[in-house]
């Protein structure tokens, strides 16, 4: 079944510090997409996550979903791509032929969503840090041990009648 294409999701890990600069690395993710000659029909970023490994010394990654039509021959050379590239730590695709234009208008939406929420927390970031002072140590002022319950010193004796 050559050169029929199908729908197909791609998950795409990068560095954390893809976040920073977004747009290039939605742009370098994008044109592995354009190379393999998919049809994107939804693409932006999921959300950053810590990972539950490190992975080249990376213990935080930002993820990328795209929904796009492929085909099979087409989706390896993807895959290799992305093996090769060194901003994606990992990728996964799978095929979505399961999805009707429901979910897909779901998964559009909650790329929307994500991307406002990213957008909102970027925006609010240093508003919060304007608002609380950092806490001034004075010198030479050990700081505070945290609190531990200490056990008895003296031995729990059982309840014995005095003669």
């Amino acid at each position: 079944m050559a050169g029929i294409k199908h729908l197909y999701e791609g998950l795409f890990l990068l560095h954390k510090q893809a976040s920073v600069d977004l747009a290039a690395a939605s742009d370098h993710v994008r044109g592995l997409l354009e190379r393999a000659d998919a049809e994107i029909i939804a693409f932006g970023k999921w959300e950053e996550r810590k990972l539950a490994y490190a992975i080249d010394g990376q213990r935080r990654g930002t993820y990328l979903i795209a929904l796009f039509h492929s085909t099979g021959e087409k989706n390896s050379e993807l895959d290799r791509d992305c093996n090769l590239s060194e901003q994606v730590l990992r990728a996964m695709i799978t095929r979505a032929d399961h999805m009707g234009e429901i979910e897909i208008n779901q998964v559009k939406e909650n790329i929307e969503k994500a991307s406002d929420e990213s957008k909102l927390r970027a925006e609010s970031a240093p508003a919060a840090s304007e608002d609380k002072p950092a806490p001034v140590e004075e010198a030479g002022t050990p700081a505070p041990a945290p609190a531990v319950e200490e056990e008895a010193a003296a031995p729990v004796e059982a309840a014995v009648p005095a003669e």
